[in-house]
């Protein structure tokens, strides 16, 4: 029993550095370093994309807070539709304008 243990137990020890000798060799490659880095590169498209949600909703979530208007340079312009909100003005609305007592 004892000589079958340590059989095994050596074959599965080679099998398991044979595989990962072959995905070192592997990333190692042209190919491979060719994968690595597109994967890099989709990894920080999604970073970035959703780093500009989340600065979109937290600048929605403070012109709310704020009781301030986004207006777009351009009147005709359906604001939903727009891809870059890059050239606003920031406006205060009246009615949000609180008047303490002296």
């Amino acid at each position: 029993m004892g000589r079958g243990l340590w059989f095994v137990a050596g074959a599965g020890t080679a099998i398991y550095g044979t595989l990962k000798a072959r995905r070192l060799a592997y990333r190692l490659s042209a190919s491979g370093l060719a994968d690595q880095l597109g994967a890099l590169r989709l990894g920080a498209e999604a970073l970035v994309d959703d780093i500009r949600a989340g600065t979109r909703q937290r600048e929605a979530e403070l012109v709310d807070e704020l009781g301030l208007t986004l207006r777009d340079d351009d009147p005709g312009a359906d604001p939903g539709t727009a891809p870059e909100r890059s050239a606003q003005i920031v406006t205060l609305n009246a009615h949000a304008v609180r008047k303490d007592p002296p």
